[in-house]
């Protein structure tokens, strides 16, 4: 079974815009779940592989519609935690291309409260964490520790860190923290605009270089419409392009990008991704590529299910 850990949280996103001359231009707010690992597990799940999902998650009506629809996408939710703290929001700006700004309301919410659940069940072959579940204390250093114990078992650890820099206080204390997870990562998920932050400038390769020489054995780069990259210690070895879609928002890409890839692995038994040669390395882009495609087609974060896979062209 696959693992995801991390936050769960309601996106409210721009809709039809408000009368200008009461309310100034802006735009309705629609809810819509989400949260990073969140999406990574409904990607997982409705592609019709064992995921479950870690985290803490509030009774509120907010969360009741969450935990509703991990169920919905076949999500196991044994290691779901409950409380009665609100649920994380984030408020969503587009920019003209589609993509996604956030400001987000994190204080006392239930997600960042999150308690160790102890080692993961035995039959977990993959744990995937990151976003805002590796930033916000004290919920990080729980996940921290999971992350470190999961790895020294042999579990295939994933991570996306997803940079959402208005939440780092200190990006200093950040990147060196980072830098500390990589040799209990075996696969790194990153855009390029996250590689440029926590590299300060450097080039993606170059950095994505540097950091399989520090312990992770590939590292799949996002690259917007230049595809997807991997590169491994042998270097770069496999780069797939964007599938060509009418976008409506990219909320969830990357998301999808991850819980495909993880889906992909687990149904080619790949426990250990330093056994995959280039060609393998391209199916695994090929797929995530085309499941990112889907969900960049639609409106929110919305991973397709194994039947939109199969009827996309």
């Amino acid at each position: 079974m696959i693992v995801v850990g991390g936050e769960a949280l309601v996106d409210l996103v721009p809709g039809e815009p408000l009368d200008s001359t009461v309310d100034g231009g802006l735009r309705a707010l629609l809810p819509r779940m989400g949260g990073g690992p969140y999406n990574v597990a409904l990607a997982a799940g409705r592609l019709g592989v064992p995921t479950g999902f870690l985290s803490r998650v509030s009774n509120d009506r907010f969360g009741v519609a969450l935990v509703d629809r991990l169920h919905a996408s076949g999500v196991d939710t044994t290691l779901l935690q409950r409380g009665n703290e609100p649920t994380t929001l984030a408020v969503v700006a587009l920019d003209e291309k589609g993509s996604a700004q956030y400001t987000f309301y994190t204080e006392g919410t239930a997600d960042r409260l999150v308690g160790d659940p102890g080692p993961l069940p035995e039959n977990v072959t993959a744990l995937s964490l990151g976003t805002l579940g590796m930033v916000l204390e004290p919920g990080a250093s729980t996940y921290e520790t999971v992350l470190r114990r999961e790895s020294a078992r042999g579990v295939l650890t994933v991570l996306d860190p997803n940079i959402r820099a208005a939440l780092i206080t200190d990006p200093a204390a950040y990147r060196a923290r980072f830098e500390s997870w990589l040799p209990h990562v075996r696969l790194l998920k990153i855009s390029d605009d996250d590689t440029e932050w926590l590299a300060e400038g450097a080039d993606p390769i170059e950095a994505a270089k540097v950091w399989t020489s520090s312990g992770v054995d590939a590292v799949v780069l996002t690259r917007g419409a230049q595809g997807l990259s991997v590169i491994t210690r042998a270097g770069e070895i496999a780069q797939v392009p964007s599938r060509r879609v009418a976008v409506v928002d990219t909320i969830g890409a990357g998301d999808t990008v991850q819980g495909a890839l993880l889906a992909w692995l687990y149904s080619n038994g790949v426990r250990d991704v330093s056994t995959l040669d280039a060609g393998g390395w391209r199916t695994a882009l090929e797929f995530a590529a085309k499941a990112a495609s889907i969900t960049v087609s639609r409106s929110g974060a919305e991973p397709p299910t194994a039947g939109d896979m199969a009827s996309a062209v």
